[in-house]
C-alpha cells in the first residue's frame, strides 16, 4: 500500500486455528529452506500514535520520510506505529504526537502458517493456489495457470491467463492486476481471486463479462509477495509486516520500482524502515518477476498490456501517476493524458465510493510500481486502496465477514478498466 491501520492493529492477539492439510496444487508453493532473516520479526516496544499539524502534502512527507510505519491520514491526524526513538524524532522535528494505543508483542516461535480465529475466511497461500487450480479446472478453456518465477524464499508467484482463446497468445488488449506487494494487505489477495472467479464462472451468464474475456487478455498476479503474507500469520497471529523477507529486515517492494528510484523523499534508505527501498532498484526478487513479466508482453515493439490495477489496503482511494511529484503534468504525462487517467479514476471512483486523486495528494512517494508502469511502459496503472475507509473498520485486518461485499464492490471499477482497455483516451473523447 501506500499507508495505513491502527484498530485492527490493537488486536493482534487472536486464538491459533487448525492447520489445514491441503494438497500440493499445480503451481506448487514450495517449501522454503530456513534462511538467515527468518527470525526477523517487528520490535515489541512500538505502538500507535496519532501525528497532528499534518494537513498538507509536504508536512505529510516530512513524516514520511523520517521511516516510520505510515498507515493512514483521516483528515486530521496522520496514524503511525512507531518506536520511543522514532517517536522523539517526530517530536524533535515539531510534530504534535499522542499516543493512541500500545501494540501486544507478536510471537516469534514455529507457527501454524494460518489466520487467527475470526479471519479463516482468508486464504493462505496453499489455499490461494487450490483455488486457482480450482479455476483452471472447471475452466480450462478460459484460464490458464503458470508461475513467472520464485519468491526470496522460493514461492512461485503464480499467474492466471483469462481469455476465450487462453492457449493463444492473440493481438487484443493486455490487462494487468497484481496484488499483495504489501504483506499485511490480506484483503488485497481476495480481491484477485475474485477477479479470477467472477470472470471464469460468470462467463456464460454475464453478457459483460463474456465482452471483456473475449476481447482482452487478462493476467492476474494473487499475490507479488508470498513470503511475507505467509509470515505475516505464520504464528497465528497478525505481525504487521509489511515487506518481502530478505535479509536483513525485508524490502518494501512497493518502492524498489526502477523509475525515479530513490529520487525524490519518498523512500528510505535505511533498512529498518517500513519504505526501505532496497540497496537498488529491483533488488527484490518479486519486482524483477514482475517486471520481466511487463517486459515479455512487448510483442513487436509494442506493450501489450495496456492497463493496470495494483492492489493495497487501506483508505478507500483511487491513486493515479506520478507518485514522485506534486506536479499534475511531468515529463511523459502530459495535460490529457493526466486528464485521461483523472477522468477514468472518478468514474471508477463512481462506481465504489472511493476518493480519486494522484497518488502525491497523500505523499510523496518513489519507485513505485504505478510510476514505472506509465513512466517505462505507457501503461494507464492505478492504485485501488481497499476497504476499509480508516482504521476504526479494521486497519489491515478486517474480519472475514466483509471479503464478500468489499471484494464485489470493486467489479464495475474492474468492469470499466476493461471497457476501456483497448484505448483509455476515449474517456475524454479521444482516440489512441
Amino acid at each position: 500500500m501506500l499507508t495505513r491501520t491502527r484498530r485492527a492493529l490493537l488486536a493482534v492477539a487472536f486464538g491459533a486455528c487448525a492447520a489445514l492439510a491441503a494438497s500440493i496444487p499445480a503451481v506448487a508453493t514450495a517449501t522454503p529452506a530456513p534462511v538467515a532473516n527468518q527470525q526477523q520479526t517487528q520490535t515489541d516496544d512500538r505502538a500507535v500514535y496519532l501525528v497532528r499539524g499534518t494537513a498538507t502534502v509536504e508536512q505529510r512527507t516530512a513524516v514520511a520520510n523520517t521511516g516510520i510505519d505510515v498507515l493512514g491520514f483521516d483528515g486530521a491526524a496522520m496514524t503511525v506505529i512507531g518506536s520511543p526513538a522514532e517517536i522523539a524524532d517526530l517530536r524533535a522535528k515539531g510534530f504534535q504526537v499522542e499516543l493512541h494505543s500500545r501494540l501486544p508483542k507478536a510471537p516469534d516461535g514455529p507457527g501454524i502458517s494460518d489466520f487467527p480465529s475470526g479471519y479463516t475466511g482468508y486464504h493462505n497461500l496453499a489455499e490461494l493456489n487450490a483455488e486457482l487450480n480450482k479455476s483452471v479446472a472447471n475452466f480450462p478453456a478460459l484460464a490458464k495457470l503458470s508461475s513467472i518465477g520464485k519468491s526470496h524464499e522460493g514461492r512461485d508467484l503464480s499467474l492466471i491467463k483469462i481469455s476465450d482463446n487462453v492457449g493463444t497468445d492473440e493481438n487484443e488488449p493486455e490487462v494487468l492486476f497484481t496484488c499483495g506487494q504489501h504483506a499485511r494487505e490480506h484483503l488485497t489477495i481476495e480481491m484477485c481471486l475474485r477477479i479470477v472467479q467472477r470472470l471464469t464462472s460468470t462467463y456464460a451468464t454475464d453478457a459483460a463479462v463474456k465482452r471483456y474475456v473475449d476481447s482482452r487478455e487478462i493476467w492476474i498476479v494473487s499475490n507479488v509477495n508470498p513470503d511475507g503474507s505467509e509470515y505475516d500469520v505464520a504464528s497465528g497471529q497478525f505481525r504487521s509486516w509489511r515487506k518481502n523477507r530478505q535479509a536483513p529486515n525485508g524490502t518494501d517492494l512497493n518502492r524498489n520500482w526502477d523509475y525515479k528510484w530513490g529520487c525524490c523523499g519518498g523512500s528510505s534508505g535505511s533498512t529498518g524502515s517500513e519504505t526501505y527501498r532496497g540497496p537498488s532498484a529491483f533488488s527484490a526478487p518479486e519486482t524483477q518477476r514482475v517486471r520481466d513479466f511487463v517486459n515479455s508482453r512487448v510483442v513487436g515493439g509494442k506493450q501489450q498490456i495496456t492497463t493496470h490495477i495494483d492492489w493495497h489496503t487501506y483508505s478507500e482511494l483511487i491513486l493515479w501517476p506520478f507518485g514522485y511529484t506534486t506536479a499534475d503534468t511531468a515529463p511523459g504525462l502530459d495535460a490529457d493524458q493526466q486528464r485521461a487517467f483523472a477522468t477514468l479514476g472518478r468514474q471508477m471512483a463512481q462506481t465504489n465510493g472511493y476518493t480519486p486523486q494522484q497518488s502525491s495528494d497523500l505523499y510523496i512517494t518513489d519507485g513505485s510500481i504505478g510510476d514505472w508502469m506509465w513512466g517505462v511502459h505507457k501503461i494507464w496503472s492505478y492504485t485501488f486502496e481497499m476497504y476499509p475507509k480508516n482504521a476504526w473498520g479494521g486497519g489491515f485486518y478486517p474480519r472475514d465477514t466483509v471479503i464478500a461485499a468489499e471484494t464485489s464492490r470493486n467489479d464495475k471499477a474492474v468492469n470499466l478498466l476493461l471497457e476501456y482497455a483497448d484505448c483509455v483516451p476515449r474517456v475524454i473523447g479521444k482516440t489512441c
